[in-house]
């Protein structure tokens, strides 16, 4: 038996990974607050931690993890830019994560938002409970015909190009690591990430937060995008300014956003805050934009997507604790 402890565990978090093939040799110890410095002490007689993304594991709380004897960071996300991975390395501790789960879910979220935001549904489905059937206000475009550019191609950006194919739109694509076999059997097209900009009518994001990627919407790349164009983003908050955004929404240069993910979304997103006074004023004023829509991260929520993180992470688990050799791609 390994005991875990299991930081930011929502109810979904315990059902599935009771669930888990597996599951009967971990010893499981939840906690509904995240992981912090102020936390890290509640992991104390657990082997490893089970984090999510707004789990802090900088290296402060990775030094107290490692001095209860923690020797497992196991991550229930694909993303790690949470965690301090150079102090991980240093103090001893592996560090793995669920670097593929359900892609569905999120590309299909991702066109979820689009349609919800174009068409107006979520405004049209308060009126109507309002018993106001007016269509003022509600006018959309249709995506046929129109160019959406995808920023990242990796197995989420590739899904949501394909589903939008079957809109026929024109699909642009933005990728370091182009995969052009793919493109060309999908009628997608590689370009730059300037043209992408300058062409496209809808932007979707679909990639990791790097150094190099965040805040990569900022003032001037939102200014090389088309007037009205629309931006999707259930990737990493971070890759968007959203001062910036804010001011090129202002100015009408940015018809709508879809947002699942939030620059600042720590301490907000996953919890229910509804009867308090929101202390974030950049949030607050998106909210009250009639051409956002926000969820709160709520992209990988599928009963598919639940079920494969909670089966690769205590899979990654028994393998640590029988000091096998990981999953391919999961180890950081």
């Amino acid at each position: 038996m390994i005991e875990i402890a299991v930081y930011d565990t929502k109810p979904y978090d315990r059902e599935y990974l009771e669930q888990a093939a597996g599951a009967e040799r971990v010893t499981w110890c939840f906690h509904e607050f995240r992981l912090s410095v102020k936390t890290a002490s509640a992991a104390k007689d657990a082997q490893g931690v089970c984090l999510f993304v707004n789990d802090q594991a900088d290296r402060s709380s990775i030094e107290i993890l490692s001095s209860l004897g923690v020797k497992l960071l196991a991550l229930r996300c694909a993303g790690a830019n949470n965690v301090d991975l150079v102090a991980a390395r240093a103090l001893g501790l592996s560090v793995v994560r669920v670097p593929a789960y359900s892609p569905h879910a999120v590309a299909e979220h991702a066109v979820a938002l689009l349609l919800t935001l174009n068409r107006k549904i979520h405004r049209a489905y308060n009126r109507v409970r309002d018993l106001n059937f007016s269509l003022k206000g509600l006018v959309g475009f249709d995506l046929h015909g129109k160019t959406v550019g995808i920023v990242g191609t990796g197995k989420i950006g590739r899904i949501a190009a394909q589903i939008f194919r079957g809109f026929e739109m024109e699909v642009l694509a933005y990728d370091s690591f182009p995969a052009m076999d793919w493109a060309t059997s999908h009628g997608v097209l590689y370009v730059d990430f300037d043209t992408l900009l300058a062409r496209s009518d809808v932007i979707s994001l679909h990639i990791p937060l790097l150094p190099e990627t965040n805040q990569m919407l900022n003032q001037r790349t939102l200014a090389q995008m088309k007037p009205g164009v629309f931006i999707i983003n259930t990737s990493r908050g971070k890759l968007i300014d959203s001062g910036a955004l804010i001011t090129a929404l202002q100015a009408g240069h940015v018809g709508g956003v879809a947002l699942d993910v939030y620059e600042e979304e720590e301490g907000i997103f996953f919890e229910d805050l509804s009867g308090k006074i929101l202390h974030d004023d950049e949030l607050s004023l998106l909210l009250s934009f009639p051409n956002v829509l926000i969820t709160a991260h709520q992209a990988f929520l599928t009963r598919e997507a639940l079920r494969e993180i909670a089966q690769v992470t205590t899979k990654n688990i028994l393998q640590f604790e029988a000091g096998e050799a990981f999953l391919a791609g999961t180890t950081l």
